[in-house]
């Protein structure tokens, strides 16, 4: 299949809401052919000076249109791709485009999985003392908190890579498991640093039967 692609440093999962800014001219023409045709496009995600992979988006809305043409847009992430060509422009078109192939994604993962993904998430929230919405496991899938607990950017296109829910999942319970260690021991040291910087009262030694 081919899409128009807008490579970006960024990366978006499936179902997630995508606002963008649009400045460029090409990008503006992709924004009023998006409308025109209902087309989707592309966001490849630029990492390591190449784009490999991406995820298709469809436009949702035009949130405000400026004098300058620019617009602020929101689109939902849908399904993602490998880039098979790309082409710097597509036929009489300023934005680039190229061919693309969509990963066969396996929801395979158990409830149980699941709840014990989401217990370490609220334990890492309550760590840092951050609120946590409750949700259960059947609505919980490995993307809904993929940008709220502390992965990289690469760390983020890895996941975005994994077709399969469960591998998905133990990927994030590693890195959970991994960032509640440092924060624990971060805490414990900080407890440490406190009590040695207070006044301390210690008892006086009695050394009256005291023998060399």
């Amino acid at each position: 299949m081919k899409l128009p692609l807008f490579p970006l440093q960024s990366v978006f999962y499936p179902g997630e809401t995508v606002p963008l800014h649009i400045f460029e001219d090409r990008y503006k023409q992709l924004i009023h052919d998006c409308r025109k045709e209902a087309l989707t496009f592309g966001i490849p995600v630029f990492i390591n000076n190449s784009i490999s992979y991406g995820t298709e988006v469809q436009l949702v809305e035009v949130v405000t249109t400026y004098n300058s043409g620019e617009m602020d847009v929101v689109c939902v992430a849908r399904q993602v791709f490998k880039i098979l060509s790309f082409e710097k422009q597509m036929d009489g078109k300023l934005y680039s485009g190229g061919d693309v192939e969509f990963l066969e994604m396996e929801n395979d993962a158990d409830d149980n999985l699941r709840k014990e993904v989401i217990q370490k998430v609220e334990m890492l929230y309550d760590l840092m003392d951050v609120p946590f919405t409750q949700t259960s496991p059947k609505q919980f899938n490995s993307y809904s908190l993929a940008h709220k607990m502390g992965l990289s950017f690469e760390q983020e296109y890895e996941l975005l890579l994994m077709t399969k829910e469960t591998d998905r999942l133990h990927f994030i319970k590693a890195h959970l498991e991994s960032t509640t260690n440092i924060l624990n021991e971060v805490n414990r040291t900080k407890t440490v640093i406190e009590m040695n910087g207070h006044f301390k009262n210690f008892d006086p030694l009695d050394f009256q039967d005291f023998k060399p």
